[in-house]
């Protein structure tokens, strides 16, 4: 999936959490200044073609919806982080962020009992199936 530019972004944002709008619904709900009805349109037109919204018709009115979910494509987006700055390393990742963005140290304590917690999860054994004679 090609990533979205920021303007894309941004609308799909509204349709992710409103699920269904028409055009003048997101328009409504952007901040100010607020973009024309036909940037938005346009916008909208460009997404439905990179295969991430969809309309149903209502006369001569369409209703835009979200093809792909947020997660699956927040998933996608983070991948695509990972190779092209972090060389795949979830590690560097994490530590470019845990050095760069001033954490508190009640924002390191949440990651490391995360990152605990997961571990935690790992390491769990679960218990074999003996075979049936």
């Amino acid at each position: 999936m090609r990533e979205l530019t920021k303007a894309e972004s941004e609308i799909m944002q509204f349709l992710w959490h409103k699920e269904r709008a028409f055009v003048q619904e997101i328009i409504d709900e952007m901040p100010l200044p607020k973009p024309a009805y036909n940037t938005v349109s346009t916008i909208i037109r460009i997404l439905e073609q990179k295969g991430v919204v969809g309309h149903e018709a209502f006369g001569r009115s369409h209703r835009y919806f979200p093809l792909v979910k947020k997660e699956e494509y927040t998933k996608g987006y983070m991948k695509n982080v990972l190779r092209n700055y972090f060389s795949n390393s979830p590690a560097q990742m994490v530590s470019f962020f845990t050095q760069q963005e001033n954490l508190s140290v009640k924002e390191l304590e949440d990651i490391k009992l995360l990152l605990e917690n997961e571990l935690s999860k790992k390491k769990e054994v679960k218990p074999s199936k003996k075979p049936k004679l």
